[in-house]
């Protein structure tokens, strides 16, 4: 394609900027995908469930573009009876904070019958998924795949010969609304733990591929034979090959353990993000966390081996997910000669903590400014509002307004939400390692207000729960930005702990683990205008109000498109 120019400078000037823009528009593409989510049946452990599907598939399809193209989703709520939204992990959505995905914070949730345009830009490569973000619906299995790929014309900082993308989930078989009222109720009523782990939307419940080794289940127990919904996809590879395994974690309360018998790892890619290669035997992974990580087939050809994924952080009650990485031309269903990798007891946190401060950002990545313009020391507590058990930040229960924060701000409607900011601190006197002496909270859905373009340190202080001798995970996960994670320390985070912060090579994340008892210490740049969410990634603790909003440079983001905020008092704005 190009453009025979004439003599006219005026031409010859028209011509220059057409081809510039063809060149530009063969170098990224606008990626177009129509979806419907709806319920449907599917047997995601090999029993059949109501799943929340996308065009009639679970998980949903796998989004796969380059670094520099738009992703187009025209979403069509094919649901009777509520709202939906998609968040799109990991992506920052620079210059389109509507297209987050975050009902009453980016946008209005989309009512049934309704059809809303994601229209974003993905800028990086990375690893990255999608997931519901209203309700609990990424319990209820709204959820998929995002590959972005490097661009054309560039290579990644390593070299593969093909890759495997494992979306990594929990499963429970009480439906999802009737987890949301137990969470809700008082007395309280937990949940319990997942009855499957599953990989790629695939687990199999009273039942062990591992049957040779298990004295209570035996091959011929496996319903899965012959349903195909629900058989493990196996990893059909070639010898003296090197493959990446692209491994995300969606899941909405477990964290996961992953190990390939026989085989070592080498850890790439952490959130979209390069990190100095490092190799581990097996890696702990959190939910909204992602990873790349390399693999070499140098075992015996003539075997198979075990892909465990297992849980960690809580007391397992959960079998260890399980699928087959098949050496091509062994036969796939030759079972492996020895056991799945033991998963590292559930609370080894000297296990986790190992992993975790192994992670350093690979040479060139973005630096982290030397010093903050303000930090917010967030206490992560578990408290009671009268009589309900609830999760709160700085004795504060995060209640999410009827109208969207983004629209509120930007038109000006102060009474939408509480205009007091919540505290950047917690009294001093609070003693983290026991049970608060006062367990009682309050709701709130204020704002915390940053300067644009400042630099905000936020320490995560995990603290004991109700309970004695309790204290939880809690994967942070941060929208709109990376951060970097400048360090972890054990007990109550002070003053003299900055001496320590990594400012040469941390991670650069968007989502960061606090151990129990324990602080980890988070940096980022407020560069991103918009009102962005800031929250524990268990899905049961958001829902209990474990999490925080971010307001910056709201005055800079551009017209919003009308369809985002046409609910609450913005949509009387917009009549």
């Amino acid at each position: 394609m190009g453009c025979k120019c004439r003599d006219s400078r005026a031409f010859v000037f028209w011509c220059i900027v057409l081809s510039s823009l063809i060149h530009v528009s063969l170098g990224s593409k606008s990626r177009h995908f129509k979806w419907e989510v709806e319920y449907m049946y599917s047997t995601p452990d090999c029993l059949e469930h109501v799943v929340m599907g996308i065009n009639g598939q679970f998980p949903g399809p796998t989004i796969r573009a380059k670094a520099g193209d738009t992703i187009v989703v025209e979403l069509t709520n094919k649901l009777h009876t509520e709202g939906v939204v998609i968040h799109w992990h990991g992506i920052r959505q620079h210059g389109t904070p509507w297209a987050d995905g975050t009902a009453s914070i980016s946008q209005c949730a989309i009512n049934p019958g309704e059809t809303f345009v994601y229209r974003f830009k993905v800028d990086r490569p990375g690893t990255y998924f999608y997931h519901g973000h209203y309700g609990m619906q990424r319990s209820a299995g709204l959820y998929g795949s995002l590959i972005v790929d490097v661009a054309d014309g560039k290579k990644e900082p390593f070299h593969y010969d093909g890759e495997f993308n494992l979306l990594l989930s929990d499963w429970w078989h009480r439906d999802v609304h009737e987890q949301e009222v137990s969470l809700s109720s008082k007395p309280f009523r937990w949940i319990g733990e997942p009855q499957s782990l599953l990989i790629n939307g695939r687990g199999q419940f009273n039942c062990s591929l591992a049957a040779k080794f298990s004295s209570n289940a035996s091959v011929s127990q496996c319903k899965f034979r012959g349903n195909e919904q629900c058989a493990p996809q196996i990893l059909h590879v070639d010898p003296k090959k090197t493959y990446r395994l692209r491994l995300a974690s969606t899941t909405a309360l477990a964290s996961l353990n992953l190990a390939v018998g026989g085989h070592k790892m080498v850890v790439v890619e952490a959130d979209g993000n390069y990190v100095q290669p490092f190799a581990v035997d097996d890696l702990d992974i959190y939910s909204g966390e992602s990873y790349s990580v390399l693999l070499r087939t140098d075992q015996l050809p003539s075997r198979n081996y075990w892909i465990s994924v297992g849980v960690r952080g809580r007391e397992p009650k959960t079998p260890q997910g399980l699928t087959i990485l098949n050496y091509i031309p062994t036969s796939a269903s030759k079972l492996p000669t020895s056991p799945p990798p033991v998963t590292p007891r559930w609370d080894d946190y000297n296990h986790s903590k190992a992993f975790t401060k192994s992670i350093f950002a690979l040479m060139g990545s973005p630096q982290p400014p030397r010093t903050h313009d303000r930090r917010i020391i967030l206490l992560n507590t578990q408290n009671r509002i009268n009589g309900f058990t609830k999760w709160s930040i700085n004795n504060i229960s995060l209640a999410l307004p009827p109208t969207p924060y983004l629209g509120s701000i930007k038109f000006g409607l102060n009474y939408a939400f509480d205009q007091r900011q919540p505290p950047d601190n917690y009294d001093n006197s609070y003693d983290i390692m026991n049970p608060p002496v006062n367990p009682n909270s309050t709701h709130g859905n204020g704002v915390y207000t940053i300067k644009f373009n400042t630099s905000v340190d936020v320490i995560l202080q995990n603290a004991n729960a109700l309970a004695n001798n309790v204290s939880e995970i809690h994967p942070w996960h941060l929208h709109g930005h990376d951060f970097w994670v400048l360090g972890y320390g054990e007990g109550k985070f002070k003053e003299e702990d900055e001496q320590n912060f990594n400012l040469k090579n941390p991670p650069f994340r968007n989502t960061a683990v606090i151990f129990p008892y324990g602080w980890t210490a988070l940096r980022f740049v407020a560069d991103n205008p918009g009102v962005w969410a800031f929250h524990c990634h268990i899905e049961p603790h958001l829902h209990m109000g474990m999490g925080v909003v971010f307001a910056e440079g709201v005055h800079r983001v551009g017209k919003i498109p009308r369809a985002a905020l046409a609910c609450g008092l913005t949509g009387n704005k917009l009549n």
